[in-house]
């Protein structure tokens, strides 16, 4: 063979559930670009800046208190409201911050994936990564506002054994995110119309979650139903773990870990199968 001849290496094309751990690997200064992007430039040109990711979740807090707490008159099983509710709105938030962000990666990246090549997965890791930053700076004012009603007398000092598994509840629902966002990006790339339905559908997720209220305040009728919602032995072991209220279910977290190994086994599919033939239907 002549020094100037090339050599064409032909290769089958992706498999379905081909994940490019080495690929990831390589591209990780892409992955940390992403989430500073996300970041920074968010609030970049507003006058408050970060600080409306303290700003928001205090108003939430509020609203939630005059409604829930006040005109609906909605139990928190003894806890102070603003504790009980802001527990909540942080996992809530990272919860829906990431399942919106990965919900439109095809649409929203349409122009870099068209013209280079890096891992896909890239983009949704670094969404998740980047609502965690966010979703600590609330827990920071959590953990603040904890200490105060400690300190105050206005609360007894609760936490429990399982709060070591926070962070194993927090990753959980960040990835349960990822999943079910891969998978409506996926679709929302030939049907559309879906896109109408995320905003609406994650207002009603969280009526379905017991975000704002505890499980134990709803009908045992309907407490079956809540807890077929993946998301709700979570949220209920994470209000456990740090107010000593609530329901820690290891066979809820079997079946919330389970429900996430099959919808993350079909976001892999549905993304990879799309990821080859997006930009025809873009």
């Amino acid at each position: 063979m002549k020094p100037s001849e090339t050599i064409n290496h032909i290769k089958p094309k992706k498999k379905w559930l081909d994940v490019d751990i080495k690929g990831l690997w390589k591209y990780r200064d892409l992955y940390r670009m992403y989430i500073l992007r996300d970041f920074v430039t968010q609030y970049k040109q507003t006058i408050l800046g970060p600080l409306w990711y303290m700003i928001k979740p205090l108003m939430t807090t509020v609203m939630y208190m005059f409604v829930f707490g006040g005109l609906a008159g909605i139990s928190t099983d003894g806890i102070p409201q603003p504790l009980f509710y802001m527990a909540g709105i942080a996992l809530w938030n990272y919860f829906s911050g990431c399942f919106t962000n990965c919900s439109n990666i095809f649409t929203a990246n349409q122009g870099v994936f068209g013209k280079v090549y890096f891992p896909r997965l890239v983009v949704p890791l670094s969404n998740i990564t980047s609502n965690l930053l966010h979703t600590l700076i609330q827990l920071l004012m959590f953990v603040i506002l904890y200490v105060f009603y400690v300190w105050t007398g206005r609360f007894e000092w609760s936490l429990t054994w399982t709060a070591v598994f926070i962070p194993v509840f927090i990753l959980m629902t960040g990835l349960h995110a990822m999943s079910w966002g891969l998978i409506i990006t996926s679709l929302t790339t030939k049907y559309r119309d879906l896109t109408m339905l995320i905003g609406f559908g994650v207002q009603l997720l969280m009526y379905a979650t017991p975000v704002i209220y505890p499980l134990s305040f709803a009908p045992a009728k309907y407490q079956t139903l809540i807890n077929l919602n993946p998301l709700s032995p979570v949220f209920e072991a994470f209000k456990y773990g740090w107010l000593g209220v609530g329901t820690f279910s290891i066979g809820g977290l079997i079946y919330s870990a389970v429900f996430l190994c099959i919808t993350m086994f079909l976001a892999v599919i549905l993304f990879n199968r799309t990821e080859q033939r997006f930009m025809d239907t873009v």
